[in-house]
């Protein structure tokens, strides 16, 4: 006779989490107590699927105590676990993890092991003392004015001199970063509205000739620029961005060291434009991204949603008269 292991036929059994190795799954197993049920013999039954009497019988005593419920996948934890720890035990040591103490120095005050306390505060997620910490709040701002405070940064981008894997789809057409050009970008506090450049490099000087930009971009809508927030990279502590500041009559402030979240609103505006633009379609060449790049902030400034402004997009802040809406949305 020509032993077989059934498998399911039911294409949901395919999802079900069953061990590699089982031999029945939830579907075969009802297949074996039916045919037992049917009238075959259990060692027949068993040959079929290569099990040993002994399962038939178990599976076989399920079905009839329990029906088809009987049949699926049991949890492996016992009923009863005379030596786990009590639970007044386990409050004892949250309480004392709160308190900040080593987890060497609990299990002596309570006599139990190292091992023991670990596995109490990991599923307690006390495992590790960072966690005891409370979060900072999170303070969010917003001027009262646009032109108040400006938010620049730079987001390195690597140069595109041919399709890469991205295009092909071929791992191998992976290369060395040929260069980088770098994303200058800037976004008002209170409208958000933004502007960016591409340019070669990140220097001082570079850093310089976007603040002007930016400032005579935002001066063509209206807005007067008077402060500019930046981190503290040295492209704008270098004595040409310091310079720049000063002819344009700009307040200067640097982030607070290792708090990104300070410049929160540059910070978001690039993973926006990465995702909306640098990365929304697969470019040959560089001067394709870049030539996408003022359409694309068109419509980021005056068609595009935006969340934290109930829906509107970021011209809506400026209160552009209608002449001037005409004569700047082109």
């Amino acid at each position: 006779m020509k032993l077989w292991a059934a498998k399911p036929e039911d294409p949901e059994d395919h999802h079900m989490d069953v061990h590699q190795n089982a031999r029945l799954t939830p579907h075969c197993r009802e297949l074996v107590v039916k045919r037992v049920v049917k009238g075959q013999p259990i060692v027949q039954v068993a040959m079929q699927f290569g099990i040993s009497v002994r399962t038939v019988n178990k599976w076989l005593a399920r079905y009839r105590g329990e029906g088809l419920g009987g049949l699926q996948d049991r949890s492996c934890r016992p009923h009863r676990s005379p030596r786990a720890t009590a639970r007044e035990l386990e409050l004892a040591v949250l309480a004392l993890r709160r308190q900040r103490l080593t987890l060497l120095a609990i299990g002596q005050q309570l006599g139990l092991s190292r091992a023991t306390v670990a596995r109490i505060c990991q599923r307690a997620g006390l495992n590790r003392l960072a966690k005891l910490d409370l979060a900072a709040p999170v303070l969010r701002y917003e001027r009262a004015k646009p032109g108040q405070l400006l938010h620049v940064d730079i987001k390195k981008l690597g140069r595109i001199v041919r399709p890469g894997h991205r295009v092909t789809g071929k791992w191998n057409d992976r290369k060395h970063c040929p260069g980088w050009e770098h994303v200058h970008v800037a976004i008002d506090d209170t409208s958000r509205v933004a502007y960016s450049q591409v340019l070669g490099d990140d220097d001082g000087m570079s850093a310089a000739m976007f603040l002007r930009s930016a400032v005579a971009y935002y001066a063509g809508l209206g807005v007067r620029v008077r402060e500019v927030m930046t981190d503290n990279g040295g492209c704008y502590r270098s004595r040409d961005f310091c310079k720049a500041c000063n002819d344009l009559a700009v307040r200067h402030r640097f982030t607070k060291p290792y708090t990104p979240q300070t410049n929160g609103k540059a910070e978001r505006f690039i993973q926006t434009a990465l995702r909306e633009w640098a990365y929304a379609r697969a470019y040959t060449k560089s001067h394709q991204r870049i030539a996408d790049l003022a359409g694309w902030i068109h419509r980021y400034n005056w068609h595009r949603p935006h969340a934290s402004l109930a829906g509107q997009p970021p011209i809506s802040r400026l209160g552009l008269s209608r002449n001037n809406v005409l004569r700047l949305h082109t």
